[in-house]
């Protein structure tokens, strides 16, 4: 049996609760990087699926679409050029889907009574977005998404 002096005792435990402390310390930060959402990789976007309802578009257009990308499929009429768009759309901390902000100035411009609902993932977040054509910005929003959602041409 050894035996240990009573000072060598307690410095050893100083030592090891400085250990278990520091240890504490650096998985702070660790946890916190992990909350952070990590940068868009190709092999994040397995799984990308949306349903666009359109309505008041008119015949051929209005309906209700399943849209998968990366693998493409659903019975979207134009599936490959809808997830294109997408794609060419979809950047690092911007929302693809977002609505006209509130400030913006638009013209008066009625593009008629067309609606579509998109719900959905896209690049690993929840999509909700409706989209009109009640003025020139959300024409022009609506627009830019053209083929995933129908083209309607100018409402002039």
């Amino acid at each position: 049996m050894s035996v240990v002096p009573r000072g060598a005792l307690a410095s050893s435990l100083a030592a090891v609760s400085s250990v278990v402390s520091l240890v504490a310390l650096t998985a702070v930060p660790a946890a916190a990087a992990a909350a952070a959402p990590p940068p868009l990789r190709p092999e994040d976007r397995a799984g990308d699926h949306l349903t666009v309802v359109v309505e008041q578009a008119g015949p051929g257009r209005d309906g209700r679409y399943e849209l998968f990308c990366h693998p493409d499929g659903g019975t979207h009429p134009d599936v490959s050029g809808a997830c294109r768009v997408l794609d060419a759309d979809t950047r690092w901390g911007e929302d693809t889907f977002a609505p006209v902000p509130p400030d913006s100035t638009c013209t008066m411009l009625y593009g008629g009574p067309a609606t579509a609902h998109v719900t959905g993932t896209w690049a690993g977040r929840p999509v909700d977005a409706r989209y009109d054509r009640t003025n020139g910005c959300e024409i022009g929003r609506w627009d830019r998404m053209v083929p995933f959602l129908p083209s309607l041409g100018s409402p002039l």
